[in-house]
């Protein structure tokens, strides 16, 4: 049938047409419209390079407005610093041979290495600072005045294809991104919820389960930024999405402290002699009472996102990189592009910018990547596809037309089924997708008038998949750090942090979200592929105590004068010493101190209790 209805993910039924809903043929048909409106402009204007437009236009190409002009944003922002450097290195380098390149090599795996340090579009700004030299500097590499009007043709159309994309979007009404996050938010507090009533009624804790919660929620960041672009509330919805992440995960690590507190304590023994409660009843009764008030926080946060409000309380989501990871991604690039290079010197062949620099664009985009090695085989992939119906396009569609109206109708089925393609949830099809419109657009170089040399386009397409070899042989050759590799060091980094922790300046709350980033990355490190019990039993173990270690240091922090003082600082010394032991009997004197001064310390009491369990030697996290 070419009509029929499916369910969706949230239970509401969508149109389906030939496969696709009906939303993802109305996104691609505004990729097409936008794509149309670029390209007509560029060729009214006489810009050098169109091109670059629907180029623009093909990399834009997202579901929703607020996604659409936040990457626009960054991408004009990154084509400008490209440009800059662009000129700065051909007017430093033009003449000394061999060092040129050397120079481009230091630039990409700089390049590379800050894409490592961010996220999201942030780590595509990144690239693209790599990817606008390659196609300004190193193309012009034999004619190093045409650096600077290269550079500035190629940031006009850019500047049409953003202009494109956001007019399209307004008139068709794209839809906005924070319903979709709202949503999928709700789903991961139902999930936190459910998980901490089963720490209330004293099941078992699943550290699966919790790991896999807080892995989706971490994925959420790089997507919250999208929402500040989308209307004249976007930060308020960015605040309040953020907020809820960070208290979804205060929640979560307080379910987890409770499930691991046992409901009875052999210290009850005291509660008739002091005349209260036992430690443990008053640190179960306390994480109880902060469970409840985080999941009120997050029931806040989700309906100030819903109405486009700042929330009572913003925190900082706070995003955990590896400075190694990224150094070591960021050599292997460099030595990726510079062994490319040799081999091009060493041929001797004529014309081969191209070639130098598609390679410079494939080594860039990989590096946003989880697993670049993979990227790159769908490159390979997407390479020769991209040829064959650019091909397709230039002698059998045009054939040597020049109107504009047959340009519009050849490019549709292209456009349009790629962008279909791009709107699939899919992890393989939709990069694929939009891997195979980018490199078709590419190839074809749409331009007025529309150029039909048979020769220049057979040797375009030679050096585009030549290009894409390359890399994948070079990452062969010399590869690209393994997920066990990246695991042992997110780990290795995650025990010395314990003993001299970073980022004093964060809130317990955003530093526990910076664990969770970590998890996060470890949880993925190996793509597709769960990772360990064993992995994930040392990832949690690491994240529960650096999480009360902040929880604890805080709290002390407010006991640091008062009657409590001596107390508190006899458990902090426990603390540094890291002896679970040490740790339950200063949380014990510090509750015989309290209740004999009449002082207020269950707060204190519900932090160092649950950190003398976890640093407790025979301590082992509960598996599910």
């Amino acid at each position: 049938m070419p009509g029929s209805t499916t369910n969706t993910a949230d239970g509401s039924r969508a149109v389906v047409f030939a496969g696709f809903p009906v939303s993802s043929w109305v996104f691609a048909l505004r990729v097409w419209l936008a794509m149309l409106l670029a390209l007509y402009v560029s060729f009214w204007l006489e810009l050098e390079s169109p091109s670059s437009a629907a180029l623009t236009v093909a990399v834009l190409a997202l579901p929703t407005r607020g996604q659409g002009m936040e990457k626009a944003g960054y991408r004009l922002f990154a084509t400008a610093l490209g440009v800059a450097a662009s000129i700065a290195i051909a007017g430093m380098f033009s003449q000394t041979g061999g060092l040129l390149l050397a120079v481009f090599g230091i630039w990409i795996g700089l390049c590379v290495y800050v894409a490592g340090m961010l996220d999201g579009n942030r780590a595509y700004a990144a690239a693209l600072c790599c990817i606008t030299v390659a196609l300004i500097a190193i193309e012009q590499i034999d004619s190093p005045l045409q650096v600077f009007p290269t550079g500035v043709a190629r940031g006009a159309a850019i500047g049409i294809g953003v202009l494109a994309v956001a007019l399209v979007n307004e008139v068709l009404a794209a839809p906005d991104y924070h319903p979709v996050l709202a949503s999928r938010l709700e789903a991961l507090h139902r999930r936190v919820t459910e998980f901490a009533q089963a720490a209330l009624r004293g099941e078992a804790s699943s550290t699966t389960s919790a790991a896999d919660m807080l892995r989706d929620i971490a994925a959420l960041h790089p997507e919250i930024a999208s929402l500040t672009t989308e209307s004249s509330i976007g930060a308020a919805r960015t605040a309040a999405a953020r907020s809820a992440m960070v208290d979804l995960v205060g929640e979560l690590s307080l379910a987890r402290a409770l499930a691991a507190v046992p409901a009875a304590s052999a210290t009850a023994g005291h509660d008739a002699e002091d005349g209260g409660s036992s430690l443990m009843t008053i640190c179960r009764a306390q994480l109880r009472s902060e469970i409840m008030r985080r999941n009120a926080d997050v029931r806040d946060s989700l309906a100030a996102l819903r109405a486009g409000t700042h929330p009572l309380r913003q925190w900082r989501a706070s995003l955990y990189r590896s400075r190694r990871i990224a150094a070591e991604g960021a050599v292997r690039a460099a030595i990726h592009f510079t062994l490319i290079a040799i081999i091009f010197v060493m041929a001797g062949w004529p014309t081969t910018e191209l070639c130098l620099a598609l390679a410079a664009v494939i080594i860039g985009l990989s590096a946003t990547a989880p697993d670049p090695r993979a990227f790159t085989k769908l490159a390979v992939l997407a390479m020769p596809i991209a040829c064959l119906l650019a091909g397709i396009l230039k002698y059998l569609v045009f054939n040597g037309v020049s109107e504009f109206q047959l340009l519009a109708i050849g490019l549709a089925p292209v456009v349009i089924g790629t962008a279909l393609l791009i709107s699939l949830p899919s992890r393989a099809l939709s990069p694929l997708g939009r891997l195979t419109l980018v490199f078709t657009l590419a190839v074809l170089a749409p331009s007025n008038p529309q150029s039909y040399d048979p020769e220049v386009f057979l040797v375009t397409c030679l050096f585009a998949q030549l290009s894409s070899v390359l890399v994948f042989a070079a990452q062969l050759l010399l590869p690209s750090l393994s997920g066990d590799r990246r695991i042992r060091l997110l780990l290795d980094e995650a025990r010395r942090e314990l003993s001299h922790p970073r980022a004093r300046h964060l809130a317990p709350e955003e530093a526990a979200f910076r664990e969770a980033a970590r998890i996060e990355q470890i949880l993925t490190a190996n793509g597709g592929t769960t990772a360990s019990p064993q992995v994930i039993v040392e990832a949690m173990r690491c994240f529960d105590q650096a999480v009360v270690l902040r929880r604890c240091c805080a709290e002390l922090d407010r006991l640091a004068e008062g009657p409590l003082a001596a107390a508190a600082h006899e458990a902090r010394a426990a603390l540094a010493r890291r002896d679970g032991r040490a740790i339950l009997a200063a949380a014990e004197a510090l509750r015989r101190t309290a209740a004999q001064a009449h002082a207020a310390a269950d707060p204190v009491l519900a932090a160092l209790v649950p950190a003398g369990i976890a640093f407790a030697p025979s301590q082992t996290p509960a598996q599910g």
